[in-house]
């Protein structure tokens, strides 16, 4: 059921709007005595969810009794990231979920239905696992709040992916990650109906409809004419509609089809936001099919210190590097720790451009960060932020097509986690 829908590519939903659609849908549903809220971690603040996390508690108060960050594999939020994301709302309700030891396994997906959703790519059973709070938590609503965005995994992000990865576990994540590395990443980015999905949305109809799950979904993007991030949709439900709505908005507002395959591209991470290739190579997957072959992608990565926020991951990330789909899967074969965290794996596959086109990554100069060694140690070729910035005249790059002094032409994104960009003879509709 739909109980709120409003969205275009021209609305700009202001906090006012959210609170009044928000309160507008929790009306409709009636008394409730024990409230859930998943909202995103820190690395999705600019989806709005933070804020309508703290609305949903300024709508029920002491009924809103705990809030579970759907970190998945991320690191806990910090008290920082808490205040600054939630606002007014106690700390105290805040979650940690922990994804080796949290988790119940609420059934078992069918190989059978795993291979042929994946086209054969993959085939073995995907188990369907959650917080254990979820279930024991007596809850009477569980509120999902998160943004729709292309993703690399899924095809679309949010929707059911918020549970079952966002508080999922070790296996159901690593199994997940890989089906969408095996079946290709670019066959998936945009679209809502993927093999993952479709292997979600099984979970969701067979093992987690008893569970009062509605979902709170922003479309969010940035406005090229002013710079500024703007929510242009807000939709709210507890069937696949309220994501497939929140989906076809996004691939309007968040996806950018170029007429020509781009040469060179400069992408700049969020110090407050990207601290590992974990998360900064979303600047690889999102603008991979608008890359050229032989192009390059730069990537101005001032906080980088690390390669994966869990230590296994980033213990597996340098000891296997970012070397392409065959060489990561015959590692696969031949090494159990590799086997063992799939979604690893995956991400590896993900973080290589198949050797299609060059990636420098220019980490700050703090102690800490990951240096020229390490970088040059997993793959990628590095380089002096200070000099990219002055050679590629930063302070006055505009988002998008820029025309340097000299001549050369670059594209410029300022956030890749906000949209995706594809030359449009490389995406299938």
């Amino acid at each position: 059921m739909m109980y709120y829908s409003i969205g275009s590519t021209d609305l700009e939903l202001n906090a006012d709007d959210l609170k009044k659609g928000l309160f507008e849908a929790l009306e409709k549903m009636g008394k409730k005595h024990k409230v859930l809220a998943i909202p995103p971690d820190y690395t999705r603040l600019p989806s709005r969810a933070g804020e309508l996390t703290e609305f949903t508690w300024q709508y029920y108060g002491e009924a809103l009794t705990d809030v579970l960050p759907a970190l998945g594999t991320h690191t806990a939020m910090t008290d920082h990231q808490i205040s600054h994301m939630f606002g007014t709302m106690p700390a105290t309700l805040i979650r940690e979920h922990d994804w080796r030891n949290d988790v119940v396994t609420v059934g078992i997906v069918p190989a059978e239905f795993v291979k042929e959703v994946s086209g054969g790519a993959v085939e073995f059973p995907w188990p369907a696992q959650v917080n254990k709070l979820l279930l024991e938590g007596n809850f009477d609503l569980i509120l999902s709040i998160g943004q729709v965005v292309p993703h690399e995994v899924v095809g679309m992000a949010n929707y059911n992916k918020n549970v079952f990865v966002g508080t999922g576990g070790v296996e159901g994540i690593n199994k997940s990650h890989f089906v969408g590395a095996a079946y290709g990443m670019e066959r998936m980015m945009g679209h809502a109906d993927t093999p993952v999905r479709r292997i979600f949305n099984y979970a969701s109809e067979h093992f987690t409809n008893n569970l009062p799950i509605v979902y709170v979904q922003t479309v969010v993007g940035l406005d090229k004419t002013d710079g500024k991030i703007k929510c242009r949709g807000l939709f709210i439900g507890d069937d696949f509609e309220v994501f497939d709505k929140a989906a076809k908005l996004a691939l309007l507002v968040n996806f950018e089809m170029l007429d020509k395959p781009l040469k060179k591209v400069l992408v700049y991470l969020d110090p407050t936001e990207f601290k590992s290739t974990w998360l900064g190579n979303k600047s690889i997957y999102r603008t991979r099919m608008a890359i050229d072959d032989g192009g390059e992608l730069i990537v101005l990565a001032p906080a980088l210190k690390e390669f994966g926020e869990d230590k296994e991951i980033d213990r597996l990330i340098r000891k296997y590097g970012y070397f392409g789909t065959p060489q990561t899967l015959k590692a696969c074969d031949e090494n159990e720790d590799l086997r063992n965290n799939l979604s690893a794996a995956a991400h590896l596959i993900h973080g290589s451009s198949e050797g299609r086109f060059n990636i420098t990554y220019c980490p700050g100069k703090e102690t800490g960060n990951l240096t020229r060694q390490e970088i040059e140690s997993v793959g990628f070729k590095y380089a002096d932020i200070d000099k990219m910035k002055t050679k590629y005249n930063f302070d006055g790059l505009k988002e998008g097509y820029n025309t340097l002094p000299n001549g050369e032409e670059i594209f410029y994104i300022s956030n890749p986690a906000l949209g995706l960009w594809a030359f449009k003879e490389r995406f299938k509709y």
